[in-house]
């Protein structure tokens, strides 16, 4: 399921031992009340997200950032970007 490969991907690249991916609620926020990351760790899994799926982010986009609203939100918008 493409929502435990981005849970298990966030967890991989911010390097957080601490936390299993069935601790990562799929529609909680990723920033600052849900998980809790910042700017470095977005432009981190940024980074992995177009290496592992190949697409294209830009980091200044309103869009960007209401595709990094939770994991449910990453996991739509590489699904929609594979059809395309």
């Amino acid at each position: 399921m493409l929502e435990q490969e981005v849970k298990e991907l966030i967890i991989d690249v911010l390097q957080l031992e601490d936390i299993s991916p069935k601790d990562i609620d799929t529609d909680a926020p990723l920033f600052v009340d849900g998980l809790g990351l910042d700017s470095i760790d977005a432009l981190e899994l940024g980074v992995a997200l177009q290496k592992k799926y190949g697409i294209s982010l830009s980091a200044d986009s309103e869009d960007t950032r209401r595709h990094f609203a939770s994991v449910r939100a990453l996991a739509a918008m590489i699904e929609s970007n594979r059809k395309q």
